[in-house]
């Protein structure tokens, strides 16, 4: 690769460009496949070694996390409204797990593609545990986007400011809980502190964990991969849901009606 091709591939701006695309509701598989075993490169160039050790794959993907956060979209009330018309709160909830679960079984599918393709070519298990990595950012960067939006379906409105915006939304997804919308800037910094990084360090722990188990010879492991993030990221926006509907209720503000739609 030519050195500006390197320095494409280390622009995080570049790596946060891959990961949005794969937060799309709806991404053909092949585009799926595609995106994914972008990442992957992305992920080699940016030094992912000792591929072996959890730590270190923990560490890259902490540090990777962190980096995409705030390039992750997520789409206001507005917007939301406008693609998913007539539905009423909680329908517009249950679409957006829906589509999510949706979007991670995806990623777990396209991941037993890729690896069958990346095994071909020896060393065949070096790419595993790269790939695996590159799954749960990609993973993660979905489900970040779903705590987003259900924040803004509940009305809980996250903190302005990219940077502060992300550090809340990684924090939600490690504790699998909302903010807390009476305690403005609590836990909100340019940068994750020291004990929220742990969290977030040992949630993809967990996480990386539970892929590993996905590892077998060509596709076998896609179906179990693809299983299990639809029901990890099912589990997530239920117990968002439920956090920011108790969150919702104490504030003193009413629920919003349904608006009309023209």
């Amino acid at each position: 690769m030519s050195e500006r091709g390197d320095a494409r591939e280390h622009d995080p701006a570049e790596l946060g460009a891959t990961v949005a695309a794969l937060t799309a509701d709806d991404i053909e598989p092949g585009r799926r496949r595609q995106l994914l075993s972008r990442l992957v490169g992305q992920a080699r160039v940016r030094g992912l070694g000792d591929l072996f050790k959890p730590r270190a794959a923990v560490r890259w993907m902490v540090d990777t996390v962190t980096e995409v956060a705030p390039h992750v979209p997520v789409r206001d009330l507005a917007t939301l409204r406008r693609h998913f018309a007539g539905l009423d709160d909680e329908a517009l909830a249950d679409r957006l797990v829906r589509n999510a679960a949706r979007a991670t079984a995806g990623v777990g599918a396209a991941g037993g593609g890729v690896a069958a393709v990346e095994w071909t070519v020896t060393p065949t298990l070096l790419s595993a545990p790269v790939l695996l990595a590159a799954e749960t950012v990609a993973v993660v960067a979905i489900e970040l986007k779903l705590v987003g939006e259900l924040h803004e379906v509940y009305g809980i409105v996250l903190p302005e400011g990219r940077g502060q915006r992300a550090v809340a939304l990684v924090q939600a997804w490690a504790t699998q809980r909302g903010i807390n919308p009476t305690m403005p800037g609590a836990g909100v910094g340019a940068v994750l502190g020291n004990a929220a990084r742990r969290e977030l360090r040992d949630t993809l722990l967990r996480r990386f964990g539970r892929n590993l188990t996905t590892l077998g010879p060509f596709l076998t492991g896609a179906a179990v991969a693809s299983y299990l993030n639809r029901r990890a990221t099912r589990g997530l926006g239920d117990q968002v849901r439920d956090d920011l509907r108790r969150k919702r209720r104490e504030l003193p503000v009413p629920p919003r009606s349904l608006p009309d739609v023209p």
